[in-house]
């Protein structure tokens, strides 16, 4: 009988240990034992090999969702702290959740590096080692209690912000919530990270009868919907089911490579192209462009629509282009390459500074009367300009290719 036959098909947290009972690595799964076969019966490299041929048991622990098993693999980490897992000191870019100390307390994502340092939080929770895993829940859980991520102001604003608009904030701004409100849903997302599901569910209970008993249909209407929604919680697409690549712990004064601390497993170099195409700020898209081992890659390529800029703005699109591109489970690059100068450039690391990923930019801005090539960046050893003049333009050719068809579906309408 194999190690992973009777593991349920369902989320939760598996615990890989050797045959002295000491853990080796933790992981996290929507389908434990289909995530767990595919150490055993899929090919990997050496790492995972390695690991997998000291695994002698594995023990699990099952959680309703996804986002149960993302913050229960958090804290076994950070506690039993495997040597297959990688560390909150080994790299310093993992997020936290960290709930500030204030009247209105607010609930911010922090990089590792900044976590220890950070004064005014009430509790930090993590590390989270998937940048993209961590925003996806926090989302989820924001729709259920919403707070707000802006200090509270002096005195209440006219017009709301607007994450409360969209049912994401709930008005701390404009005086919308008492205080009283407001740290209940502060409790319960406490509550959640501390693995206290089922005592919200209680609590929203006892509360939803108390709020009908007095007639307060209104709060009754509102505890039912949170308390459906956390008993509802879809989260499939939380964790990622691709197979699993584990970081060895890096040895003292050893420098990690690029690839080792994203967890890529391939040897090609990837390098993604951006630009943006508009007229005036209409019809505006934003291209991608993947160059493995420094030749296009067609299928990889990805295009977008602008849909939250509506006037000239090319830092802001390519902002939403990036944030966008972030939150799919796409391979992550060796190089972001910017059709664009400093401004362009500081616009990419302050994204990629959010989700806590440190990946070399490079941007190419057309010279004095467009003869020359400006380099914004340093041009990593892995590639040259030549190579990187070649994905400028090949991003540039697919954004006005693809400009140009928004285009003229907008005039044939």
């Amino acid at each position: 009988m194999n190690l992973y036959s009777k593991l349920p098909e369902t989320p939760g947290v598996y615990i890989m240990k050797d045959g002295a009972g000491k853990i080796l690595y933790i992981g996290k799964a929507v389908n434990l034992r289909r995530r767990v076969s595919s150490y055993f019966t899929r090919p990997h490299d050496t790492r995972i090999e390695r690991l997998v041929r000291e695994i002698k048991k594995i023990d699990f622990k099952r959680t309703d969702t996804g986002i149960e098993a993302l913050i229960l693999e958090s804290e076994l980490i950070k506690k039993h702290q495997p040597p297959f897992n990688i560390k909150e000191k080994d790299d310093k870019s993992f997020l936290y959740v960290g709930i500030t100390a204030e009247r209105f307390p607010r609930i911010l994502l922090i990089r590792g590096k900044d976590a220890g340092e950070e004064k005014g939080f009430r509790e930090i929770h993590g590390p989270f080692t998937s940048a993209s895993s961590i925003r996806e829940a926090l989302r989820i859980i924001r729709k259920i209690f919403p707070y707000a991520t802006h200090p509270e102001p002096a005195k209440p604003r006219t017009r709301p912000c607007f994450d409360y608009q969209i049912g994401l904030c709930p008005g701390t701004c404009i005086g919308a919530i008492s205080k009283k409100d407001y740290l209940k849903n502060i409790r319960n997302i406490k509550l959640f990270f501390g693995g206290g599901k089922e005592q919200i569910i209680k609590n929203l209970e006892r509360e939803m009868k108390a709020a009908s008993r007095a007639l307060d249909f209104e709060r009754a209407g509102e505890l039912k919907r949170q308390l459906f929604a956390l008993q509802h919680i879809q989260d499939v697409a939380l964790i990622k089911e691709d197979p699993v690549s584990p970081l060895i712990r890096l040895s003292p004064g050893r420098r990690p490579s690029l690839s080792l601390l994203r967890g890529n497993t391939g040897s090609a170099v990837r390098i993604e192209g951006y630009d943006i195409s508009n007229i005036s700020g209409t019809s505006a898209v934003g291209s991608m462009v993947v160059f493995s081992n420094n030749e296009p890659d067609k299928k990889e390529y990805r295009k977008f629509k602008i849909k939250t800029v509506l006037q000239p703005d090319d830092f802001g699109m390519l902002r939403e282009v990036l944030e966008r591109r972030l939150k799919n489970d796409w391979p992550l690059p060796d190089l972001f390459l910017i059709d664009g100068g400093q401004g362009q450039v500081s616009s990419v690391r302050g994204i990629l500074d959010k989700a806590g990923i440190k990946i070399p930019i490079v941007g190419i801005v057309k010279g004095p009367e467009r003869k020359r090539n400006d380099i914004v960046g340093k041009i990593p050893k892995f590639t040259d300009l030549q190579t990187l003049i070649k994905v400028r333009d090949e991003a540039h050719r697919f954004a006005i290719t693809y400009h140009k068809k928004v285009r003229s579906r907008a005039f044939m309408n």
